[in-house]
């Protein structure tokens, strides 16, 4: 019985360790472990892309209108003071009066006198008329009364201008609003002397309408080709950084500014001011979207940039001769007439980018790019479709993740 139970207890431990030596053959090995990658990398996906034209300008009122002063003299009236609406007529100010109503009284003596004189030389004239007619008086008399008569007329013509200049001048002492708008600007006070001597003072800014405003910018020659009418445009203002404004691209001026051989251009945009939280003078930081893609294959621009050291590009060459295929295509000539005769434009927007393969290592992809920003480049052909991850940049530790 004992000898039974032995052999029995024998034999299952040599099922016992045949089984797991089948079972140790049997099971399927682990897949062979991926070593990390040495490059963060994104993924291709579809999405919309925006090119845009960055600028800043500056906020001014559509019309704005200086108005001074032709005439010298000091205030002695101010009816008007900053951010005042006024109606075009408005009496914004009056200068002292006295010395222009002086010198309507000197020219209306004046011109009374050469009425006088006048009134004399015609007498005269029409007196040695009759005498030369009797043969009293030469004609050089005659004539010397004619010349006298003339220059009588002329001075009243004379006299009667220079009391208009002096009626025009005190006319001018009053300062009206030659527009109906807002005051945005007051650089004269009551009691202060107004000098019109050599240039005329500039006493009143008024803005037209504040709820019309427009942003004149400085674009980059480089940025001008795709600029047009009409563009939408998004910018904001330090005043309101948490809010978006839009405008639209209303004039592009042709003159060009020169500053240390930077070359830029004048560009108008319109914008709604219905509620006038934007002020004259801001300054805004613009964006004029210039083309949109709504829904393209589209990968981040720094993978463009990005470029394999010089001994993985060896490493990546040296793969490619070894490989059979790949010889025996080099034999081939280029039968692809898009290929062998591309364009020069076309060419300039080939690149060459890198793709993670299964092993986590970069192999070269030319693709064909179209419309780009700072954040995305659109893909109009190549070797990538959505999901594939391309390389962006090394990483210093392959730790560091995807």
């Amino acid at each position: 019985m004992k000898l039974f139970t032995k052999k029995r207890v024998a034999i299952a431990a040599a099922v016992v360790v045949v089984g797991g030596a089948a079972a140790f053959w049997l099971v399927p090995k682990g897949e062979p472990k991926i070593p990390p990658s040495k490059y963060r990398s994104a993924a291709v996906d579809t999405g919309a892309i925006n090119q845009t034209v960055t600028a800043t300008g500056t906020i001014n009122p559509v019309a704005l209108v200086n108005v001074g002063s032709q005439v010298s003299g000091t205030v002695v009236e101010l009816n008007a003071d900053f951010n005042d609406r006024v109606t075009k007529g408005q009496v914004l100010l009056k200068l002292d009066p006295t010395i222009f109503n002086a010198q309507i009284r000197q020219f209306e003596a004046s011109k009374a006198s050469a009425l006088a004189n006048l009134r004399l030389a015609e007498a005269n004239y029409q007196r040695n008329q009759q005498l030369v007619a009797q043969s009293f008086v030469s004609s050089t008399a005659l004539d010397g009364s004619r010349r006298e008569m003339d220059v009588a007329r002329a001075n009243v013509q004379l006299s009667q201008a220079q009391l208009d200049r002096a009626r025009a001048d005190l006319n001018n002492s009053v300062i009206r609003s030659p527009i109906d708008g807002v005051i945005i600007k007051r650089t004269i006070d009551l009691g202060q002397t107004v000098a019109a001597s050599f240039n005329t003072p500039n006493l009143f800014q008024i803005a037209r309408d504040l709820t019309k405003m427009q942003i004149d910018t400085s674009v980059s020659e480089a940025d001008v080709g795709a600029l047009r009418d009409g563009l939408p445009a998004r910018f904001v203002v330090d005043a309101y950084p948490d809010r978006e404004f839009h405008a639209t691209m209303r004039q592009f001026r042709l003159a060009a500014n020169v500053v240390q051989n930077v070359v830029t251009y004048n560009v108008v945009l319109d914008v709604d001011n219905k509620d006038e939280m934007l002020k004259p003078g801001m300054t805004a930081q613009v964006r004029l979207v210039v083309a949109n893609r709504p829904n393209v294959l589209r990968i981040p621009t720094t993978a463009l940039r990005f470029q394999l050291p010089e001994e993985e590009q060896e490493k990546l060459r040296k793969k490619e001769k070894a490989k059979p295929e790949l010889k025996q295509a080099a034999l081939k000539p280029a039968l692809d007439d898009d290929v062998a005769f591309r364009s020069a434009n076309e060419t300039a927007r080939m690149f060459k980018v890198y793709r993670l393969d299964a092993k986590n290592e970069p192999q070269p992809v030319d693709i064909r790019v179209g419309l780009s920003n700072f954040r995305y480049t659109e893909v109009l052909g190549g070797g990538l479709k959505a999901g594939d991850q391309v390389v962006t940049r090394a990483l210093a530790k392959p730790e560091e993740g995807l």
